[in-house]
């Protein structure tokens, strides 16, 4: 029974951090996971109920981990009995378990097709991509300070790098005239409106591949990315939790393929992000890691680490099973496959129905094109649109201005947390939602 304590009209005071809007807990992403949360869809009990489709949650090669855990029953029950359970709940040593940093940095190597080599001694570990991401800003930029980010960008970010930090975000604006890629002209404005804004530019942010677009960035995009940051003596974070989701290997370039090809010159000023909350679909296990090329701040992230410890019986679990080969080569090789046949059925599905997606070749979503269908091309009108989908439809989607893209119609939508057949009611949700728009119209 919940205690209800009665609110003073004069409260006592608080820090700036938790009276801040920057958290953006008003954005219509977030909103869209409250009305699921109030009437989720469920085959026999709600099927009239909100299909979730903007959560990236890889569900699609779960049984090949729940396969693993039965036939190795010892990665999750310490393997040394009372021992075992002695040396982990005793374990606390910030740089992790040696074994699971040493497996963390062969699995990056296998994402990326051997083209890639990680030393496990950069490696920091931290409690998801979250922590990993706010900490490295933390250690990257003052309060006031700029990072440059791409649009459209996954709206997390504005709590992870802005909420607790005090940095400022300043977007460099893509659009769909060259399908959003970053062009040396975008990243040059938003450097000089950041100085117009009297900010100092400590770093320019991507996802690689990009969420919210479902694509990998181009390897002359990365070099380009790369000799900006060294002319204006700044920071360039690779967020590449999405690596192993790209459906074909050769199609993701990541930085550190660059870096290894110049000889790592400029390295010091490159740090790579990295999560097995998407690409493995661990997001319970909080398990993210930066790699960073520069030795101050791996010392300084691993210091700050301690404020965000994954627990040693988690790293004890993930040490076994990704220090497996068999497993991880045909984990990663199925889990292309089937997030790619996963995409296909979602595009051919929206394309039979008249709606067109920019054309996508990783992640756990599409970028789908419902500007034609606005009745005013603005932000209002993408709202309008989302709201008809959500309370409608019954789909949560989320729409592109939580996305900070420039350009009103644009939707972000989820494909791989949900069964095919779901997938499939949602799909004849828009079919029938479409229709009825032209039997409107005529």
């Amino acid at each position: 029974m919940a205690i209800e304590i009665e609110q003073p009209s004069v409260s006592v005071g608080l820090s700036k951090v938790a009276v801040s809007e920057t958290h953006g807990e008003d954005s219509p992403y977030f909103a869209g996971w409250k009305a699921y949360d109030e009437n989720p869809y469920e085959e026999l009990t709600n099927p009239s109920g909100v299909i979730q489709m903007g959560l990236a949650e890889n569900q699609v090669s779960f049984d090949l981990l729940e396969e693993y855990l039965e036939q190795h029953p010892e990665a999750s029950a310490w393997g040394k009995g009372a021992p075992g359970f002695r040396e982990n709940a005793l374990f606390q040593d910030y740089h992790g378990l040696k074994s699971f940093r040493q497996a963390m940095a062969s699995f990056m190597e296998q994402i990326r097709g051997g083209r890639a080599k990680f030393d496990l001694n950069r490696i920091v570990l931290t409690a998801g991509a979250t922590a990993a991401n706010e900490l490295l800003t933390f250690i990257l930029a003052d309060p006031g300070d700029a990072l440059l980010v791409p649009t459209p960008y996954y709206p997390g970010f504005d709590r992870d790098l802005r909420w607790r930090t005090g940095i400022k975000i300043v977007p460099i604006h893509c659009d769909s005239s060259n399908n959003f890629q970053i062009t040396p002209q975008a990243l040059e404005a938003a450097y000089k409106e950041a100085e117009s804004k009297d900010m100092r530019v400590r770093g320019v942010l991507i996802t690689n591949p990009s969420n919210p677009l479902g694509a990998t960035i181009q390897r002359s995009v990365l070099e380009e990315l790369l000799d900006f940051a060294t002319r204006k003596n700044i920071h360039l974070v690779s967020d590449e939790i999405y690596s192993g989701s790209a459906f074909s290997s050769s199609e993701f370039v990541s930085i550190a393929e660059i870096l290894e090809a110049r000889q790592y010159k400029d390295s010091e000023r490159v740090h790579i992000v990295y999560s097995l909350s998407k690409d493995l679909g661990l997001p319970g296990f909080r398990v993210g890691t930066i790699y960073s090329y520069n030795d101050k701040v791996v010392t300084t992230a691993r210091r700050m680490s301690s404020f965000t410890l994954i627990s040693s019986q988690t790293q004890y679990l993930l040490a076994s099973m990704l220090s497996n080969k068999k497993f991880t080569e045909n984990y990663i090789k199925t889990n292309r496959e089937r997030l790619q046949k996963r995409y296909q059925m979602i595009i051919e599905g929206l394309r039979s129905a008249g709606i067109e997606c920019l054309k996508g070749n990783a992640g756990l979503f599409c970028w789908m094109n419902l500007s034609p269908l606005l009745e005013e091309q603005t932000r209002e009108g993408e709202l309008a649109l989302w709201d008809s989908m959500l309370h409608e439809v019954k789909l949560n989607i989320s729409p592109g201005s939580s996305c900070h893209c420039s350009e009103p119609g644009w939707f972000r939508v989820c494909f791989a947390n949900m069964s095919e057949q779901t997938l499939e009611v949602a799909l004849k949700r828009i079919h029938n939602f479409m229709q009825k728009r032209e039997r409107r119209r005529n």
